[in-house]
């Protein structure tokens, strides 16, 4: 558990010995603090978190992180540069940690806390299926060892970071989710994070409205294996089948582990069978060997994900046992999650995100399973350059993929001029501005026996429409 003379250390390098308060976890969030908290004051959009410190202290925060001056009265301690002096230190709690900028002081702290750990840890990137690997990754490598993964989407700046800060001595491996928007992003938090060990899970059109095209967010996620030491302590884990990825080889000093279903990749999979809602599987080879696997997790995709972390596995000298056992009972968090209505209609709520390869691949899940197959599908945001293109390619799976499909949002006219010209009849087609305009309609149009995609980005609000649909008798 991390204590205030740790924090003072990270942050000064001073070593000041009575200071071994204790903190309880970091939050950046008041409604989330606990007795014992460090409360992280951070600026953002819509709030400062300096304006809540009160609150954070009533709830039981012991520290807090300021930049600023506040207009109410706390115990203060100046941690900048020539206000600093160990010698004049009273403590009285609670207490606010003044440094230059608090965000970079969160950063720092955990970069410290990081390097006290003599842990092996995964840094997983990727424009589709990070997530899903992190998960999988994890499930699997705690068969064996203690490990600490970074929950939900804390795989930015601030996230990485308050993950970072969760680790204790019993940890063994971190296995971390590392976002990308914009170049040097995930240098820096390679530099907190000091992985050994990366995965890149391929380049997609993801984010590409703020990184401008694949080929600089390719060489953001290089990044990652750039900054992983040299072989054998650092690990490359390469998706060859993505010329991108693959080149990357050529940008690190690490052992490259490659995957893929090319027979090319040192870890390859073939004999592909989807089982519909039952899962997939496969038979993965390595070093001359075939080993049969199965999977609960869903699609032809999902073999991807089985790849990288069997790949993680293997780095960390896991045995094809342990794998094969734990490939077959992961039952993971994803975001694709199944549920079947009251009147016996099945959906798959995929509403947290859309890209077009993910959109592409949950589409050629639908197209393998029984009953009248409807697709509802949003807009997909953030693609810049690739918006037009990116939509069409959906509105072509779409046509070969559903029977009745269901668009949403301004950029989905593209999606339904592509699925029409691919021979999708208009008489199955609806379009909605919005999902609150489509709700009720697409509700309306449920019925027993049907398997129900819902899925677009998460500004789009498509779960107004899987709310709409749990309401169906």
């Amino acid at each position: 558990m991390i204590t205030l003379r740790n924090i003072i250390h990270a942050l000064t390098n001073r070593d000041i010995a009575p200071l071994d308060v204790c903190i309880s976890g970091a939050v950046i969030d008041s409604r989330q603090t606990v007795e014992g908290s460090l409360f992280i004051a951070l600026p953002g959009e819509h709030a400062d978190g300096h304006d809540y410190l009160q609150a954070a202290f009533d709830k039981g925060a012991k520290l807090a992180l300021v930049d600023r001056e506040m207009a109410y009265e706390f115990n203060v301690l100046d941690l900048s540069e020539g206000q600093f002096d160990p010698s004049q230190i009273q403590i009285t709690l609670p207490l606010c940690l003044k440094v230059p900028n608090v965000l970079t002081a969160l950063q720092k702290i955990a970069a410290y806390w990081r390097g006290q750990h003599p842990i092996r840890a995964i840094g997983i990137t990727g424009s589709v299926g990070k997530t899903s690997t992190k998960e999988l990754t994890a499930a699997l490598l705690s068969q064996q060892y203690q490990v600490l993964k970074n929950p939900g989407n804390r795989n930015n700046e601030i996230g990485l970071p308050l993950s970072l800060l969760e680790l204790d001595e019993a940890h063994e491996i971190a296995v971390l989710e590392m976002g990308f928007y914009v170049p040097g992003e995930i240098r820096l938090l390679c530099e907190i994070a000091q992985p050994q060990i990366g995965v890149v899970t391929n380049i997609g059109m993801v984010h590409a409205e703020r990184a401008g095209s694949q080929e600089i967010i390719a060489r953001g996620k290089a990044e990652l294996v750039e900054s992983l030491p040299s072989s054998p302590e650092g690990i490359a884990i390469l998706n060859i089948d993505d010329p991108r990825v693959r080149a990357m080889a050529q940008k690190t000093n690490a052992q490259v582990l490659s995957y893929g279903i090319t027979d090319k990749a040192d870890l390859n999979a073939a004999d592909i069978t989807t089982h519909a809602l039952n899962g997939v599987s496969c038979t993965l080879n390595y070093q001359g060997k075939a080993h049969q696997v199965h999977s609960p997790l869903l699609g032809e995709f999902s073999i991807y994900t089985i790849l990288c972390g069997t790949a993680a596995a293997l780095a960390l000298g896991m045995d094809w046992e342990a794998i094969t056992a734990g490939l077959s009972t992961a039952r993971i968090d994803l975001r694709m999650r199944q549920l079947t209505l009251p009147n016996g209609a099945v959906i798959l709520d995929d509403t947290y995100n859309a890209s077009p390869a993910s959109t592409i691949a949950a589409l050629q899940l639908l197209a393998g399973l029984q009953g009248r197959r409807i697709a509802i599908l949003g807009d997909m945001l953030e693609l810049g350059i690739y918006e037009e293109s990116g939509h069409q390619s959906v509105g072509r799976t779409a046509a070969n993929a559903a029977d009745l499909l269901i668009l949403v949002g301004e950029r989905s006219k593209v999606t339904a001029q592509a699925a029409i010209e691919n021979g999708f009849s208009e008489d199955y087609l609806q379009w909605h501005p919005d999902s609150q305009q489509a709700a009720n309609p697409a509700a309306s149009l449920i019925q027993k026996g049907d398997v129900v995609l819902i899925k677009g980005s998460n500004s789009m609000h498509m779960d107004k429409i899987l709310t709409a649909l749990k309401g169906t008798d």
